[in-house]
């Protein structure tokens, strides 16, 4: 079945690699080397891509997870007949090249996921087949079977420790993702040195458990036997398979089984002793055309051919199914059918004595609903939440082996791995999808949160429980510093709503978002319906901030900035100093990064300027309000961790009172002292 033809497109495959590895002065040539030869199997027998139509909704997915050899994949990528040229290959890790260190989802041509932090590739695969699953059920009839493809990663040692790999892959079993196949390159090699000096996994042993097929070859360089591992691993319709192929890392160089080759260039008489090993006589980045011929041949027969076979099978699925076929296009079209908000009506504002007060998560619940009845491409799933997150879709069924029709996803405790999967699950395409856990354990999410931003994904994650006013659960369960550490993430909109009509808005926000994840920072306790809400919310948060209170007069005093639940604390105390002849207006702040994305006029109009003595109040770390309330403003929140009590207890602790609010900004004007941001009663000094 493999020939000579076939040994020489593996070898060009290596030196193509390696070349630019040389050329750019930095890399990782050990992957290449070792992994060439299953990677060339797959891309020329097996992989159901069309370079010519790269996005393609049927193709097969693959993600190199192992993304430190970004060099092997875009070497396939050329050879292919992606939009990788020789240039782009020599421009490989330089600056405005599309050829980066570590691969990039965005930048270059058929690549699927950025990778390089070690396991999300995997858990990002593993979305991918979840997306594959649920769209095939939702979509598929008998004999039109439009969605029917497969995930491939390639995988190292290093991803396989990462505690990450676990979680994705214990849930994966679970979900009996049959249509996900993981090549594990098996070089017992890190960066340190052999592997064993801390990792001596049965992996047999360790994914049979967690419900996989496991397959061997213990030969890397042998094309027939990894060809057939892929065969067998096609065949079972029940596991996700893990085939792990025993290689020699950087294979053909002098310091091939060390981890001397894992990551710097091999040096010119290294790479002449690699040639000769080879016997590869032609200059560097030259190919021989007959290699080219043979891969492009190979894509034609693999790719033309299934894609011109999917698109006669795709006209007769829209001649038979007009509305399934028109509701699949604008899954993959990010389309969210805005009608939703005709079905969850803001809410007005009454007195006092018979105001509404709701939840942020139980409105936001409110509007999953809605937006899901609207849409049957939008779901999503929590970290074993659903009855705290109140992230479920209403009269839906889990997504589960035998219902992957289910809009409902059970993540199970595996923050790090749901993000993982949820961006995968938006890298797939096909559906709008949105992930919950506490806001306290965004942090065991934050490395996948960075790929969203960084692939431009719009993913919403709905966090929970969002201050200290979650109580007696304790300071483990209540975020201090998460809301300032998610803000300094570049191209993720943080939005804090401050009631029912905000948590509205800031849905709607997230649903029209194109390329940028949304965090949603919901409270556990009811929020009062605020006056204008009702006809503000609606710009005032896709604007990032408003004056949602003004002053009596048209300078004020000065300006009062809060988010969430301390907007309404801040109305509260605005009422009081006025009785001392102080006017303030009062600012509702649900998002920097919308508020920064504003013309200079609207953010002088909402904080003048020429308005000095500012105070921001919000349960959070005060680092980074001295933006926008200057060095010498008043800045209420919590620097240090909470503690376990009632929520009326801990509020009064830590001086979110009207009461203190109004002491602290009038000892603030009078220039007793500046508040800090202590906590405890204030945090007087």
């Amino acid at each position: 079945m493999f020939d000579q033809v076939d040994d020489l497109s593996v070898t060009a495959l290596r030196m193509l690699s390696i070349d630019a590895i040389e050329e750019a002065g930095s890399g990782h040539p050990g992957l290449p080397l070792d992994a060439a030869p299953m990677a060339y199997v797959l891309w020329t027998r097996h992989l159901k891509v069309y370079p010519k139509q790269s996005q393609w909704i049927d193709r097969d997915r693959f993600v190199l997870s192992a993304g430190h050899g970004s060099a092997l994949l875009y070497s396939l990528l050329h050879l292919m007949g992606y939009k990788i040229s020789i240039k782009d290959m020599r421009y490989f890790r330089k600056l405005k090249g599309i050829t980066p260190g570590h691969p990039e989802y965005g930048m270059t041509d058929g690549v699927e996921a950025t990778t390089g932090p070690l396991g999300q590739g995997l858990g990002m695969a593993v979305g991918m087949a979840i997306a594959e699953k649920h769209l095939a059920a939702l979509y598929n009839k008998t004999n039109l079977e439009i969605i029917d493809h497969y995930t491939y990663a390639l995988v190292g040692d290093g991803d396989l420790m990462e505690g990450i790999s676990h979680e994705v892959a214990s849930l994966a079993g679970h979900l009996k993702l049959n249509k996900l196949i993981v090549l594990y390159d098996s070089n017992s090699i890190s960066l340190d040195g052999p592997t064993k000096m801390s990792f001596e996994d049965d992996t047999q042993k360790r994914f049979e458990a967690y419900g996989w097929q496991y397959l061997s070859v213990n030969n890397g360089n042998n094309l027939e036997l990894i060809d057939q591992a892929i065969i067998n691993a096609q065949k079972n319709t029940i596991q996700p398979t893990i085939i792990e192929i025993k290689t020699v890392i950087g294979y053909g160089s002098p310091e091939q089984g060390t981890n001397k080759v894992h990551g710097s260039p091999l040096g010119k008489e290294k790479m002449r002793e690699v040639k000769k090993t080879y016997c590869w006589e032609y200059k560097p980045f030259e190919i021989p055309l007959s290699v080219y011929e043979h891969y492009q041949k190979m894509s034609e027969i693999n790719g033309k051919f299934n894609y011109d076979n999917w698109c006669k099978l795709y006209v007769k699925y829209q001649q038979k199914y007009p509305e399934l076929a028109a509701q699949l296009m604008k899954g993959f079209n990010k389309q969210i059918n805005a009608n939703w908000l005709r079905h969850v009506p803001y809410y007005p504002w009454k007195d006092n004595n018979h105001n509404i007060f709701e939840a942020g998560r139980t409105t936001s619940h409110k509007v999953i609903s809605a937006i899901s009845k609207q849409n049957p491409n939008f779901w999503g799933g929590s970290a074993d939440l659903f009855l705290s997150n109140k992230t479920n879709v209403d009269k839906d069924e889990a997504f589960q082996p035998n219902k992957p029709n289910g809009r409902n996803i059970w993540f199970g405790v595996r923050e790090f791995g749901e993000a993982a999967a949820l961006n995968g699950i938006c890298l797939h395409g096909g559906t709008y999808i949105y992930g919950s856990t506490f806001f306290a354990f965004s942090d065991y999410m934050r490395a996948a949160i960075r790929l969203s931003a960084l692939q431009c994904l719009a993913i919403t994650y709905v966090f929970t429980h969002d201050s200290i006013a979650v109580g007696e659960d304790g300071p483990t369960h209540e975020p201090i510093e998460q809301l300032m550490s998610l803000r300094v993430m570049p191209n993720v909109n943080v939005i804090r709503p401050a009631d029912p009509n905000e948590v509205i808005s800031a849905w709607k926000v997230a649903t029209s978002t194109k390329k940028t994840p949304t965090v949603l920072v919901l409270s556990r306790q009811p929020l009062p319906v605020l006056p204008k809400t009702f006809n503000l919310a609606g710009t005032g948060v896709a604007k990032g901030g408003y004056v949602i209170s003004p002053s009596k007069k048209s300078f004020p005093d000065g300006i009062l900035i809060a988010t969430g639940s301390e907007v309404s604390l801040a109305i509260g105390a605005q009422d009081k100093l006025l009785q001392e002849k102080i006017d303030v207006s009062v600012v509702s702040m649900p998002s920097f990064e919308l508020f920064e994305q504003q013309s200079k006029s609207y953010k002088e109009r909402v904080l003048p300027s020429e308005v000095d003595n500012r105070m921001s109040i919000e349960m959070g770390s005060t680092l980074g309000w001295e933006k926008y309330i200057g060095r010498n403003g008043l800045a209420l929140g919590i620097d240090k961790f909470g503690a376990s009590g009632d929520k009326e207890s801990l509020v009064k602790k830590y001086g979110f009172t009207v009461k203190n609010i109004v002491l602290q900004y009038q000892n603030y004007l009078k220039g007793k002292y500046i508040f800090h941001g202590r906590g405890d009663n204030g945090g007087k000094i």
